[in-house]
């Protein structure tokens, strides 16, 4: 590893970084300027007794410059570091390894297992490792040897999440072991999912979202129409048909989502054909759905943070509440509305704000049902709230 930098840390921000908080960030640093090459291992110091704070390393990540990985001045960073925390997580989630009917989950999630910048997730025998800045790759060593040493694999495949500045990306990101046949078919819950680890930066299905789906299908689905916006691959969709949907309508602007929807669906015996699949911009549907007065039973909303068609630039942050007010204008009375969101730069109390400004501004009445965040295999630390992202809640239009 590069030689170490010590990082002089404000003093209004010391107590922040004494009680927890792992990530580096720009403004608390008064000598931000002496990082330059990613990877370099860094001590945090008092910056006017010098006394030490934690120790961790410089990766430049869209959250900030890198992350502490230990408060105890004598631990070193080293594979023996790694090791033992892969372990902990590995221990973690025994009942999730010892669940024949869920096949992918979680295993290491970041700083809420002690190491932030990198996740790894299993995919019924397959390891996918995506790593979120140069800095923590510069680790990519220790991590391979200790999933090495710790599981028995089929493979391990990986994702650069970060800017290579047009340098070498392998191909189809495998990294050791036997190369998968794609698609694997993993199991959630007991539905099958095809799996891609060689596609890109998406793999097919979005894990955080477990304990939704399970709902949909378990408690929310039967009887319903259900209509499945920023669908991806379907599967809320799938979950809903299972739990015996009247009918599915999934529509998603992306032009695979079309066979991806219908491979998920044909995976789990359902009958592609009897349900409805749309390419088309969700804003556009809803304005599609509003002239012809078609109504649903069920509404699931769970947009991407920011998105850019040709005609609409989506951000959750601002846009929102008027994408709820669509909603809601085609949910059918006592309906339900599943809203999400994985934006992590609000909480769920300011989430639940934009609900309730939603109705209001409609002249609308609903009733909470219930609220996810997410499952246990998303480990979070409280001390970072921004990790702890994902917000859903199921809300009830009630006739007014």
């Amino acid at each position: 590893m590069n030689n170490e930098v010590r990082l002089n840390v404000k003093s209004k921000f010391i107590n922040k970084f004494k009680s927890g908080y792992p990530l580096i960030f720009k403004e608390a640093i008064l000598n931000i300027n002496d990082l330059n090459r990613e990877g370099t291992p860094v001590t945090l110091v008092d910056e006017k007794s010098k006394r030490f704070i934690g120790r961790g390393y410089y990766g430049k990540q869209n959250k900030g410059y890198g992350w502490v990985l230990t408060r105890k001045e004598n631990e070193k960073i080293d594979q023996s570091f790694f090791e033992k925390k892969l372990k902990r997580a590995l221990d973690a989630r025994k009942k999730y390894f010892e669940d024949n009917s869920t096949t992918a989950f979680r295993v290491f999630n970041g700083e809420g297992d002690g190491i932030g910048g990198f996740t790894i997730d299993f995919f019924d025998g397959y390891y996918l490792i995506n790593w979120y800045s140069e800095g923590i790759y510069a680790f990519k060593d220790f991590v391979i040897r200790s999933l090495d040493r710790l599981t028995e694999y089929k493979g391990i495949y990986q994702k650069k999440r970060f800017d290579t500045k047009g340098q070498y990306i392998e191909e189809d990101d495998f990294v050791a072991g036997e190369r998968a046949g794609f698609p694997i078919i993993v199991k959630e819950s007991g539905v099958n999912f095809a799996v891609y680890l060689n596609e890109g930066a998406m793999v097919g299905v979005f894990l955080d979202q477990r304990e939704v789906r399970k709902a949909i299908r378990d408690k929310y689905a039967e009887g319903k129409t259900v209509l499945n916006t920023f669908s991806y691959t379907g599967a809320f969709s799938v979950f809903a048909a299972l739990g015996g949907a009247s009918k599915t309508t999934s529509v998603d602007v992306a032009n695979r989502s079309l066979p991806k929807t219908i491979e998920q669906f044909s995976l789990n015996g359902i009958d592609h054909e009897a349900q409805d699949i749309i390419v088309e911009d969700v804003f556009k549907y809803f304005k599609y759905a509003g002239k012809k007065n078609l109504k649903f039973d069920m509404v699931i909303l769970d947009p991407p943070s920011f998105a850019r068609t040709k005609k609409h630039t989506f951000s959750v942050a601002k846009d929102y509440k008027n994408l709820l007010k669509e909603a809601i204008a085609i949910t059918e009375n006592n309906g339900i509305i599943v809203a999400s969101t994985n934006y992590s730069g609000f909480d769920m109390n300011k989430f639940k704000s934009f609900i309730d400004k939603a109705f209001k501004e409609m002249d609308g009445k609903y009733k909470l049902l219930e609220e996810y965040s997410l499952p246990d295999d998303f480990k979070t630390v409280k001390e970072f709230k921004e990790g702890d992202y994902l917000k859903v809640a199921f809300i009830k239009k009630i006739k007014g």
